[in-house]
């Protein structure tokens, strides 16, 4: 395996797939001398390779507030044992975050909970720069290649601390050790300013940076200059969005000498910005053959039909291959480690050794009730679904058999749901295509009633409190009779289907509804086995003028997206943008009577989680220390 393989670990290559450790400690911080890390090629790779390791840090889904604050999931806050689970994430929709010791706290890091300091991590990234041209064995065209690559990730450092603290110092170039006191007390930038810097930099990577990896099993997982462009898109859409574009919460917010640091109007230029910056990713990316995934069954698999096979289209568009997936544009490093706190117990082996996968990852019964019905529209809106009456038992047919099991007693919520809810959420009474029963005619069952119910509580250690498990982070290659052994796969952070929504997102904030906005959130519902937004909402919904304006069309794509890329850790960072996160969080996170066997008993509402989600909440504190220490820096407002 070549040398990059082995330090970044980002390569697919086989069924079989190796550790990532090695790429969290390529290069320590504290190498002897620069002259020693930049005095030929192969050293000066160690240090790319270690501003890389910083990217491979924020990987962990349970540190994302993307994530971990979104309301799709929640997770169990009174276990005997967590297992080692870090739940900072988590409890911060508890109200648990203080500006004293912020949870998640990028900007400092947390050496205890394993959280990283961006800021270090941009100055490792200058120090490249600035020691680019030292190595003389190094060629011209592998320098202009390595500093694409190393302005790339600076910039996605300075945007992740964006997305999270709005207004940030930025870091263009590192301090000299003979700074003074005042100079060193660095002070925030407004937000445009720091808004164009990051583009800037991503400008300037995308024009070095290779349009393909040609080597996957050599260099899979570096960047290149769609996935540039991707990111480039994305900035521009949470600058325009409501969170920074005008926001009045953050009217009066300035720095100590009186600048204001968010835009003080609206400017509705930003959407056309990041809608132009979108449809130039799309091209980028589809003039490299990429394509929304179709799954296509191995001549393991005899018995499929096209029902399971688009279930199967949807998880795999996540858990395929990166180097099999034409939809990926940019997957995390490491492997997504989560998979046994997302899956269910399926077998009674499965039981016997269920500490493999602790089934932990719970989503409320609100996620759920997110995704449409069978003909494309909300259940609330459906004419055609008897909304009133969703909770009201009902037993399933042999008509049933490609998403329920036959003769067994479930909600009438569970019928008649479009394929993205089969695919993203198993709960008592599904039916789940896996390793092991790949037939359509023989599938597992979930059965989560009460604790005798194979999926069911077992202890405070081995528990799902809503009864509904996110079945889409789980391959369906894992393995569930003996034990829990995953097919390993990496967390989508941009795949096509995302992209095509952000520019519908933006060409609808732009114009209003056209065709094209129509043609690309059609793509994603045509894959998904729906019909297009006109036509659903014509023929099905209550509400049939809905996607004729501007503010309806923003509610579908809104919902669109968080149906389509449901538990990516897109949803905690998008609702943030929009400003709708106070407004989800505002309700009770409930889920079933879990320890219930009665179909009856079991399937009354149950809160399990009263969120709690202020204005403040929207950004990050800056630990109250760092103003003490630095006092040109101002906390966020309402902290």
């Amino acid at each position: 395996m070549k040398r990059f393989v082995k330090i970044v670990m980002m390569v697919l290559v086989s069924a079989s797939f190796a550790s990532c450790k090695k790429y969290l400690d390529v290069t320590p911080d504290n190498v002897g001398t620069l002259e020693y890390a930049f005095r030929n090629r192969n050293e000066a790779e160690n240090y790319l390779f270690s501003c890389y390791a910083y990217l491979q840090r924020l990987s962990d889904v349970a540190r994302n507030p993307g994530f971990t604050t979104s309301s799709e999931l929640i997770y169990p806050n009174n276990l005997t044992d967590f297992l080692n689970f870090n739940r900072t994430g988590f409890n911060l929709i508890n109200g648990t975050q203080n500006a004293a010791s912020p949870g998640l706290n990028v900007w400092d890091g947390d050496g205890d909970n394993e959280i990283y300091s961006l800021f270090r991590s941009i100055r490792i990234c200058n120090i490249m720069l600035e020691n680019i041209d030292k190595p003389v064995d190094l060629s011209q065209s592998e320098k202009a290649r390595w500093i694409g690559e190393v302005k790339f990730l600076k910039a996605y450092y300075h945007y992740y601390l964006f997305r999270m603290y709005g207004p940030i110092p930025i870091t263009d170039v590192n301090l000299p050790i003979t700074s003074t006191p005042e100079e060193v007390r660095v002070k925030r930038d407004a937000v445009d300013d720091v808004v164009n810097y990051i583009v800037k930099l991503l400008n300037e990577a995308a024009e070095a940076l290779p349009v393909r990896i040609d080597n996957q099993a050599r260099d899979l997982g570096r960047v290149t200059r769609p996935i540039a462009m991707a990111v480039k898109a994305e900035v521009l859409m949470t600058a325009a969005s409501p969170l920074f574009n005008g926001n009045p919460d953050y009217a009066s917010f300035t720095d100590k000498g009186g600048k204001a640091l968010f835009p003080q109007t609206y400017d509705a230029q930003k959407w056309v910005a990041a809608a132009d910056a979108c449809r130039e990713a799309i091209e980028a990316c589809e003039a490299q053959g990429m394509s929304l995934y179709q799954f296509v069954p191995p001549a393991t698999i005899s018995n499929i039909n096209d029902d399971i096979k688009r279930v199967l289209t949807i998880q795999n568009a996540v858990t395929e291959r990166w180097d099999l997936n034409p939809e990926m544009i940019w997957a995390q490093n490491p492997y997504f480690s989560y998979q046994g706190h997302a899956s269910v117990r399926l077998t009674s082996r499965s039981v016997v050794n269920a500490f493999s996968n602790p089934s932990t990852f719970s989503a409320p019964i609100s996620t759920q009730e997110l995704f449409y019905t069978s003909n494309g529209v909300p259940m609330n809106e459906d004419k055609n679904w008897n909304y009133a009456n969703r909770y009201h038992l009902k037993m399933a047919t042999q008509a049933d058999k490609n998403y329920l099991r036959p003769n067994y007693e479930t909600v009438e919520a569970h019928f008649g749901r479009e394929p993205r809810f089969y695919a993203n959420l198993a709960f008592d009474g599904a039916a789940w295509f896996g390793n092991g029963k790949m037939d359509a005619n023989d599938m597992y069952t979930v059965q989560a009633r009460g604790n005798s119910a194979l999926a069911g509580p077992k202890d405070r250690i081995r528990l799902n409190i809503t009864g509904y498990w996110p079945k889409k982070l789980v391959h369906y290659l894992s393995v569930y009779d003996d034990g829990f052994q995953p097919i390993h796969f990496r967390m989508p952070l941009m795949r096509l289907a995302g992209l095509y929504l952000l520019y519908a997102e933006a060409l609808n904030e732009v114009n209003g509804p056209n065709a094209t906005v129509f043609e690309y959130i059609d793509r994603v519902r045509t894959r998904a086995g729906l019909p297009g937004v006109q036509a659903a909402w014509t023929n099905s919904s209550r509400n049939p003028a809905k996607p004729n304006s501007k503010d309806g069309l923003r509610e579908i794509i809104h919902r669109e997206r968080r149906i389509e890329l449901c538990f990516e850790a897109q949803a905690g960072w998008d609702l943030r943008r929009w400003k709708e996160l106070q407004q989800v969080l505002s309700v009770p996170l409930q889920g079933w009577n879990i320890y219930q066997p009665e179909a009856s008993n079991y399937y009354q509402q149950q809160i399990q989680l009263l969120p709690v989600f202020r204005l403040r909440d929207y950004l990050w504190p800056i630990k109250a220390n760092n103003l003490i220490i630095n006092p040109n820096l101002v906390q966020n407002p309402y902290w």
